[in-house]
C-alpha cells in the first residue's frame, strides 16, 4: 500500500494538471471501487473547479468551488494518468507505471484557466482504492477523518505530543506509529527506517518512550519521509512517480526488506520478524 512519501508524489503530479481547472467531463466506467462511487457522481463533479490538490494522511484531498471535497485513496494498486491535449507526457503513474487495459474505471477531462484541456485517468486492477465527496465545511468532522492523528510532517507532530498519545501504552512501539490516530500518513516501510535511524527496538513499549528518544524519534521520522518524498517515495514492485519514473528511496533503505543483510552500522545480520501480521525488520544490536 502507498505510504506517505508516494501520496504525496501523487499530489505533486497532480495538482499542475488539476489545480484551478474545471471538470467538463466525468466518464465514470463501473458503479463501485471498495466502496460504491458516490450518488450522483458526474452530476455532482461535471462543472465543478478544483480549487486545490492537497493530502491528509494517506489521502488526496481536493476541495471544489461546489462547497464539496473529492476524496481519493489510492488502495493497494491505485495509479492516475495525466495527458494533455498538446502533449502526452510519459505515464503519469501511481503504483502500477503500465496497468492490464480493462482496469482504467474513472477519466476526468478538465479544462484549465488558459483553456488546455488534460485527462486525468484513475486505473485499478484490485479495485482497492475509493473516491468520496463529502461537504467541505464538515469534511474534518467525517469519522475517517477526525480519528486522524497529527501529520508527522507538520508543525503539531513533537516529541511531547507523541509521548502524549503513547502515555501507559503497553503496545509495541512499532504498532503504535502505525495507528493512524496516534500519528497520520506513516506506513511500514518508512515506520521500520526511522526507528532504525533512532536506535530504538519496534518491539519496545510504546509507553516507555521518554523526552530523549521522542525527540531524536520524531527528528528522524521527519527527516525518513523528507528524504522519500525527495526521491519520488519507494518502488518495491510496481510504484512509478508522476513522470512514469521509479521512487528511489528503496536504494537507502538500512533495514527493510533486506533480512539477512549486514547491518549498516554494526555488521550483524538484519532480521525479520512479524507484529501483528506485517513483516518488521531490524538490528537487534543497534536498537533498543
Amino acid at each position: 500500500m502507498p505510504e506517505l512519501p508516494e501520496v504525496e508524489t501523487v499530489r505533486r503530479g497532480l495538482e499542475p494538471a488539476m489545480k484551478g481547472a474545471r471538470i467538463v467531463d466525468v466518464d465514470q466506467r463501473r458503479p463501485d471501487l471498495r466502496f460504491p462511487f458516490p450518488e450522483r457522481f458526474r452530476e455532482r463533479l461535471e462543472g465543478a473547479t478544483v480549487m486545490s490538490v492537497g493530502r491528509r494522511a494517506k489521502f488526496l484531498v481536493m476541495p471544489l468551488d461546489t462547497g464539496e471535497t473529492l476524496l481519493g485513496h489510492l488502495g493497494m494498486t491505485g495509479r492516475f494518468t495525466v495527458k494533455h491535449a498538446r502533449q502526452t507526457l510519459e505515464p503519469g503513474a501511481f503504483y502500477a507505471p503500465d496497468p492490464p487495459r480493462g482496469h482504467e474505471h474513472l477519466a476526468l477531462t478538465l479544462r484549465q484557466p488558459g483553456g488546455d484541456e488534460v485527462s486525468v485517468t484513475y486505473a485499478d486492477p484490485r479495485r482497492f482504492g475509493f473516491f468520496e465527496l463529502e461537504k467541505t465545511a464538515t469534511l474534518d468532522s467525517l469519522p475517517r477523518m477526525a480519528k486522524l492523528g497529527p501529520e508527522p510532517l507538520g508543525e503539531s507532530f513533537t516529541p511531547e505530543a507523541l509521548i502524549d498519545k503513547v502515555r501507559g501504552r503497553a503496545m509495541p512501539l512499532k504498532s503504535a506509529l502505525l495507528d493512524q490516530s496516534i500519528v497520520a500518513g506513516l506506513g511500514n516501510i518508512y515506520v521500520c527506517e526511522a526507528l532504525f535511524r533512532a536506535g530504538l527496538s519496534p518491539k519496545r513499549k510504546a509507553g516507555t518512550l521518554g523526552p530523549k528518544r521522542a525527540e531524536r524519534l520524531v527528528a528522524e521520522i521527519k527527516d525518513v519521509l523528507a528524504e522519500a518524498i525527495e526521491a519520488g517515495g519507494s518502488t518495491l514492485r510496481d510504484y512509478a512517480s508522476a513522470d512514469g519514473k521509479e521512487g528511489a528511496f528503496q536504494q537507502r533503505f538500512f533495514v527493510y526488506d533486506r533480512e539477512g543483510s549486514d547491518c549498516p552500522t554494526c555488521g550483524k545480520d538484519v532480521v525479520r520478524y512479524v507484529q501483528s501480521g506485517r513483516s518488521t525488520f531490524a538490528c537487534t544490536q543497534c536498537q533498543r
